[in-house]
């Protein structure tokens, strides 16, 4: 049986290093595009890489040659006219195309849990998310009026363990490492689906190469949704320190700091919980096998392992002193 023939444009990220070693893993000829820049995660031994700037169509046309694909996926795409360029590039050069599209494109907040594929998608608070929806719309467009071949992937929070799950990233392990106060928002209650990236991976890769996938979408999520509460609690614990939290609602995060806010009200201040019916539909075997608590230990190692991964920002510190004080006092 002949292998597919696979190129990921990107394939170092987060989520795509972790597709690029499980395609390997299955029997995938995989090809990377990437400028070849990143050292963080390496390239799969003996995957060749194209080196393009996928924002420049010459370098990329060059780079490809006369290749042709039996899937192309890109990873790095998050506007309508990145998009446009993608179509017109790759139309009559693969039989199916992958775009990474994002959860918080879904409803926000949504109107019912879980989240299934046919939630509508609307997020008036966060422009990423609009991005993506409108994306989303031009390949629809491009699949019903000409037939190209989409298959379009929303992710929810998907990490590594470079990643850690906090807006200010390690600044948040730092702070709580130090006996001080942490911002959480809400009241810490609301449910968030956090999913490691092996386990994306093993439903991505599945859908690879499926007809049945061509012209549809599909979320791919852990089936873990703890409370916000609890995940911070989780990362104290793979620290080694208790978490002091204090809770502040989100609007006032958003007063303060624009970009935090909209992170916040156009994603993780509301709870979501998603039904993986339909890529177990699929992709049968896909199941989440690693639990954050586990995912929380790996952060925690990969961070300790170097102290210059260890990166403080003293905007995120003042922010939070501040956020903290005001609403300590009210709850007093």
């Amino acid at each position: 049986m002949t292998s597919l023939k696979v190129l990921f444009i990107g394939g170092t990220g987060v989520i795509s290093a972790a597709c690029s070693q499980r395609a390997v893993d299955t029997g995938i000829d995989l090809y990377l595009l990437n400028r070849g820049n990143s050292s963080l995660r390496p390239v799969p031994p003996g995957v060749p890489v194209l080196r393009a700037d996928i924002r420049d169509a010459e370098s990329v046309r060059a780079a490809l040659g006369a290749h042709e694909f039996d899937v192309v996926v890109n990873f790095v795409n998050f506007t309508p006219e990145q998009v446009q360029a993608d179509i017109d590039l790759f139309t009559g050069r693969t039989s199916q195309y992958v775009f990474i599209s994002s959860a918080s494109a879904y409803q926000t907040p949504p109107s019912r849990l879980p989240v299934i594929e046919s939630t509508p998608l609307r997020n008036p608070f966060w422009a990423y998310s609009r991005d993506k929806i409108a994306c989303e719309d031009l390949l629809v467009k491009a699949y019903r009026d000409q037939g190209f071949p989409v298959t379009i992937v929303r992710p929810s929070h998907t990490y590594d363990s470079t990643l850690v799950p906090f807006d200010g990233g390690w600044t948040i392990i730092d702070r709580m490492r130090r006996g001080k106060e942490v911002l959480v928002h809400g009241d810490g209650t609301s449910l968030w689906t956090i999913t490691h990236h092996h386990d994306f991976a093993r439903g991505f890769v599945g859908l690879l190469g499926k007809q049945a996938a061509i012209g549809d979408a599909f979320h791919i999520t852990s089936h873990e949704a703890p409370a916000w509460n609890e995940i911070y609690n989780t990362m104290a614990e793979a620290a080694g320190v208790p978490a002091r939290l204090v809770h502040v609602p989100s609007d006032a995060v958003a007063a303060m700091d624009e970009a935090w806010g909209a992170a916040l009200l156009g994603d993780k201040a509301h709870s979501m919980v998603f039904d993986n019916s339909k890529i177990r539909s699929i992709v049968p075997d896909f199941v989440a096998q690693v639990p954050f608590s586990e995912g929380a230990r790996e952060i925690i190692a990969w961070h300790d392992e170097d102290s210059g991964r260890r990166q403080v920002d003293p905007r995120v510190n003042a922010l939070s002193d501040k956020l903290i004080e005001v609403y300590r006092a009210r709850t007093l």
